[in-house]
Order: C-alpha cells, then sequence, then structure tokens
C-alpha cells in the first residue's frame, strides 16, 4: 500500500496567514502541521509516500522534508497541483505514482491522537473497494457525514443542515486500484471542483464502500477555530507521538 497527503489548495480560510506561506507548513505546536498526517502514515507501516502540494510555496516541502530521512523513510515523491481544484483533482494528480497499488490518502490539515494500523490491515484483507474512517461529532454539519448500514456505508451527504447522523467523514480514505477510473468520471460541483464525497459514493453504489470508527481524538486545522483546537489537543495529550525533525528517525513498522 502506498501512501499520499494532499497538501494543495490556496488555504483561503486562515488568511493572512497563509497570503505568506501553504497551509501545511503553519505550526501546529511544536512542529509544521505536514508532520503530523506524514508520521499518521509512518506508524501505519507505510513508507512509499507522495505529498500534493501547490501554490507559492510548494519548494518550502522540499527544503522542510527532504527525501523524509528523518521520518526513517528512504524517499519522498512529490507532485504539484495548479489551483484548487478539489481533492478528487488533487488525489487524481498521485496515479502514476500508486502504479496500480491500492492507497492510503490523508488531507494534510487532520490531525489523529493515536493511529491507523488496524484499518491498514483491515483494509488489505478486505482486498477491493474502499474504507473511510468516521468519528462520532457534535458538529457533523461542518463535515460529510456518513449513513452507516451494517459494515458498510448507505450514503454521505456533504455539509448537511440537518445531519443524519453524528459520524462525521475524517479525511483518511483508503481505496483500490479503481479509484482513479472513478476521478476521470466525475464533474465538478457547483463551487467548481471535483469532490472526494462523489468518489465515496461511486464505491457506496457498487455496495463497496466500508468503514471503521477512529479510536481517539481528531482534528482538522483549516479554520482559525480548528486550528487553535489542534494546537491544544497536540500540547495537551500528543499526536502519534510525532518525533521532532531534529531527534532520531522513527522506522515505519514493517515495510511496503
Amino acid at each position: 500500500m502506498k501512501g499520499i497527503i494532499l497538501a494543495g489548495g490556496l488555504g483561503t480560510r486562515l488568511r493572512p496567514l497563509t497570503k505568506v506561506t501553504n497551509k501545511h507548513l503553519l505550526p501546529v505546536y511544536d512542529k509544521p502541521m505536514i508532520c503530523y498526517p506524514l508520521m499518521t502514515l509512518c506508524r501505519a507501516g507505510i513508507s512509499r509516500i507522495m505529498i500534493v502540494t501547490g501554490g507559492n510555496s510548494a519548494g518550502e516541502f522540499l527544503r522542510l522534508l527532504g527525501n523524509g530521512r528523518e521520518f526513517g523513510l528512504k524517499h519522498l515523491d512529490y507532485t504539484y497541483q495548479e489551483g484548487e481544484g478539489g481533492i478528487a483533482e488533487a488525489l487524481g494528480l498521485a496515479e502514476y505514482f500508486a502504479d496500480g497499488e491500492p492507497v492510503c490518502v490523508i488531507l494534510g490539515d487532520n490531525i489523529i491522537e493515536n493511529n491507523i494500523c488496524l484499518a491498514v490491515e483491515n483494509f488489505e484483507k478486505q482486498r477491493e473497494g474502499a474504507k473511510i474512517l468516521v468519528k462520532e461529532v457534535v458538529d457533523a454539519h461542518r463535515f460529510g457525514v456518513a449513513e452507516i448500514e451494517g459494515n458498510h456505508v448507505a450514503r454521505i451527504e456533504e455539509k448537511p443542515e440537518t445531519p443524519r447522523s453524528h459520524y462525521a467523514v475524517v479525511g483518511i480514505y483508503f481505496y483500490d486500484h479503481t479509484v482513479f477510473g472513478k476521478i476521470r468520471r466525475l464533474k465538478p460541483s457547483g463551487r467548481g471542483e471535483l469532490e472526494i464525497t462523489d468518489v465515496n459514493n461511486f464505491y457506496i453504489a457498487e455496495g463497496n464502500l466500508t468503514y471503521e470508527i477512529l479510536d481517539g481524538w481528531w482534528t482538522d486545522a483549516g479554520t482559525f477555530e480548528s486550528l487553535l483546537r489542534a494546537n491544544s489537543l497536540v500540547a495537551e495529550t500528543g499526536a502519534n507521538k510525532v518525533s521532532p525533525l531534529n531527534e532520531q528517525p522513527v522506522s515505519p513498522r514493517f515495510p511496503r
């Protein structure tokens, strides 16, 4: 399995901070934001990773992360997204990198307390289709909301005014090789983007979207409120026990 971190976009909700840098390079407590999703993948044993970035600060990712040696990696791949075409468009840029293998996709502003090791193992057993992670929240209207039936997801609604459940879709997704064909079938949404919810709905229509409930806390960091919450949570409890860049590298659990 390969890992893909989506760290593009213009971060307009965090201006003026993002007038001078990419959102995913902003600090969350004592480390740049991008370090947290990167360590989430490393902790799950995923060592072949691509970062999809964009904007005027794309070169800063290379300066910060290099080839990933500080995270126990031998190599990091990068690609560039022009503009804001949506999460699904950004994922589509990684098709050549995925090369027919299953992928774990994580949004660059998503930070979790624990790890995704069990979800990785269960998706490998699943072998086809897709898997999402969900978390019960009190403000579900801010997120994509999943309706659950048995072991599968029956429906996902994007930021509904009246949510049908309290299960928010976490920005971590597992896809088989058919995901890129599904992306090519997408049409832009009303905001002119290719939506990841539409990709997930293709899998739902096939009866092939499973889910797992994420253990521990989770937050995005895409608004001033959630960025503050992310800083507080990491400061109080830690997240993935990420080692600072100047400490001993952390080896992946097992090679991929």
